[in-house]
């Protein structure tokens, strides 16, 4: 099997697994992202009637974004998704990420979403998370290691 047909079957696993377990419907349907290189949009569905109830693109003139693949056009789609959203009377999405990882533009399109309204994600958990991973602040300068500990540098030599 070529390398390109093996790339397209895990994203297949990948996606499938994910969504096992999301199903729309319509008090609480299915927030679908789709990501490519030069742009992200994103959709609510229905999966019981089969119908898409709001969409929101990066793609189109109409869209006003100058580059659609990176956090800000992200995020303004998950403003303009949620927007669309209250209009129609939804407040609550289950989001499916599909064979994406839940970072970067993805992030930023949900929590952009939630923030605006339409309730995907658990905003406080990411946020707690993200100060978990952040590395503690530098020293200030003249403060730092105490001396004789592993790791100082090089020793003086002594004359």
């Amino acid at each position: 099997m070529n390398a390109q047909k093996l790339k397209a079957k895990r994203a297949e696993r990948r996606r499938f697994r994910v969504r096992k377990s999301i199903y729309g419907t319509p008090q609480k349907p299915r927030l679908s992202v789709a990501r490519s290189n030069k742009h992200i949009s994103a959709q609510l569905i229905d999966d019981l009637n089969g119908v898409t109830l709001a969409s929101a693109t990066s793609a189109g003139k109409d869209s006003g974004m100058k580059h659609g693949a990176n956090v800000a056009a992200a995020t303004a789609v998950g403003k303009k998704l949620a927007e669309a959203a209250k209009a129609k009377g939804i407040t609550v999405a289950a989001f499916d990420r599909g064979q994406f990882r839940f970072h970067g533009r993805i992030e930023a399109l949900a929590n952009a979403a939630t923030e605006a309204g339409l309730l995907c994600t658990d905003v406080e958990a990411n946020k707690s998370k993200q100060k978990a991973a952040a590395p503690a602040e530098a020293p200030a300068k003249g403060e730092g290691k105490p001396k004789g500990e592993k790791g100082e540098g090089k020793p003086k030599e002594k004359k």
